[in-house]
């Protein structure tokens, strides 16, 4: 009945939005800057109705079927003119050469690489990989005028907004003993197939373990229901929003409140990604405020670490939770709870699982096939070759010359980004690739698709003032240097 219902209104809903989105491809990114912030939070609420299995697969599959419909409108708009929206360049090439190795490997027998992965994982790395790729190039074949492009940093910043908001309410207010009880366990669990083993099952990373038999600190999760997918949304605001020059009025409450989430979140790896992209921010802009709001990012994750285990939210242990947590300990002796040890568990998982990566990749270059790492092995049960790290994981994938064009292929287009000044999406997007080196920001499906559709619209061309998001008329020459429109914002060229 509930899978009915559900079933129901997602028709009532998708129908149009895909009809949306058909007229006006830059729809789809409103959509997944507002959607996929609430995505997780949205299905596990539908898992608790009752709405499971296929039915709840069906449904979290909005965001592909908006891609799909998106991409369909201008490959039809470049069969109809006989031309693409954009001249092709190298960035592009890159692009479709990864895309075409990927493709490769979905179909290379599992056997002849010495992988295990079964159709099920296989699937879900493809879609995994391909996403950046199509989501890039929807984003440069698009053409929006600069008037346009300021709604979009303004969603995102809301967005970032709304979402910190929920959390600092969520880590101060709600005890974790409603999130032990609540539908987010077996979502993960029983859904996604994710096995977690942090308090009352939920994932580890919900809370931070700091050695202590009696008790943990919060972590701000919001409707990601992960802290570091909303710190990397919090990231790519902050970024954006030092690019902006209107509304300061608004736009300065806003950043502290997204700010003070961040550190909430407690990932220093976000921290450092937030100062990398200040620095590209500074370069871009040519101004050195963003190098002191780089250096001052530092200084305060440093301190964070030491003020941190005194102002965050605490819960305490179950005795099923001690039982875990003794046995973990015996199986790594030396782990320290101390956030500036190198013996720290999450820092050296991650600097252990880059390592191994590495050494994986150069001893095995060419590749083990798809689904033989991360996330997706994680989930269908597959021995993981690498985890952690984009860089690595693809290498296992598909080989040191996957690993290889995906590096040239993102280095090329954040230099691209550079080249056209547009600071606010070149230094979230030097951020997303510093973050990529411990951590898989593509398997958050808001990064992988916002980001890279982003960076795309940061290539595509200046339209002229009649130009729309779909040219009739394929692609158009951008007018002369001095006939470009001035702005003050420096979100996108």
């Amino acid at each position: 009945m509930a899978s009915g219902l559900a079933l129901a209104v997602y028709g009532v809903m998708l129908v149009p939005a895909a009809f949306l989105v058909w007229r006006r491809p830059v729809v789809a990114l409103y959509a997944w800057l507002v959607g996929l912030a609430a995505h997780n939070a949205v299905m596990a609420g539908l898992y608790g109705a009752g709405v499971r299995g296929g039915a709840l697969t069906a449904l979290q599959a909005w965001k592909e079927i908006l891609l799909a419909v998106a991409l369909g409108r201008v490959c039809f708009d470049a069969l109809r003119a006989r031309r693409l929206a954009f001249r092709i360049r190298a960035v592009d090439a890159l692009a479709l050469a990864f895309g075409v190795l990927v493709c490769l490997y979905a179909l290379l027998p599992q056997s002849s690489l010495e992988g295990s992965a079964d159709h099920s994982a296989i699937g879900l790395a493809l879609k995994h990989d391909l996403v950046p790729v199509g989501a890039y190039f929807l984003g440069r074949s698009l053409l929006l005028r600069r008037e346009q492009l300021v709604p979009i940093a303004w969603t995102l910043i809301g967005v970032a907004g709304a979402v910190a908001l929920v959390g600092l309410v969520d880590d101060f207010f709600v005890p974790i003993s409603w999130w032990r009880h609540s539908a987010v366990v077996d979502y993960f669990h029983k859904q996604l197939g994710y096995h977690y083993h942090g308090t009352g099952g939920l994932p580890e990373n919900f809370v931070y373990n700091t050695g202590s038999e009696v008790h943990f600190l919060r972590r701000l999760v919001s409707v990601f229901l992960g802290p570091l997918a909303s710190a990397y949304l919090f990231v790519t605001a902050l970024l954006v929003a030092a690019s902006l020059r209107r509304r300061l009025r608004v736009l300065v409450p806003l950043c502290v409140l997204i700010a003070v989430a961040l550190l909430f979140t407690f990932s220093r790896s976000s921290l450092l990604a937030l100062a990398a992209g200040l620095v590209v921010l500074a370069y871009v802009l040519r101004h050195w405020w963003p190098v002191a709001a780089a250096v001052a990012t530092l200084a305060v994750s440093v301190a964070w670490v030491h003020v941190f285990p005194h102002v965050a939210p605490t819960g305490k242990w179950t005795t099923q939770d001690l039982v875990l947590q003794h046995n973990t300990a015996k199986q790594h002796p030396g782990a320290s709870g101390n956030a500036e040890s190198i013996n720290e568990p999450s820092i050296h998982n991650h600097w252990i699982s880059l390592r191994e990566g590495v050494r994986t990749v150069v001893h095995h270059p060419q590749g083990y096939g798809l689904g033989n790492a991360g996330q997706t092995a994680s989930r269908t049960g597959t021995p993981i070759k690498a985890g952690e790290s984009n860089y690595t994981e693809l290498g296992v994938e598909t080989g040191l010359l996957g690993a290889l064009v995906w590096i040239a292929w993102n280095l090329t287009l954040f230099g691209g980004l550079v080249g056209r000044r547009a600071a606010g999406i070149a230094a979230a997007f030097g951020a997303i690739l510093v973050l990529a080196v411990q951590t898989d920001v593509i398997g958050d499906p808001w990064v992988g698709y916002c980001i890279w559709m982003l960076a795309g619209l940061g290539l595509s061309e200046v339209p002229l003032p009649a130009d729309v998001d779909r040219p009739a008329s394929g692609h158009r020459a951008r007018p002369p240097e001095g006939e470009r429109p001035r702005s003050r914002d420096r979100v996108l060229p």
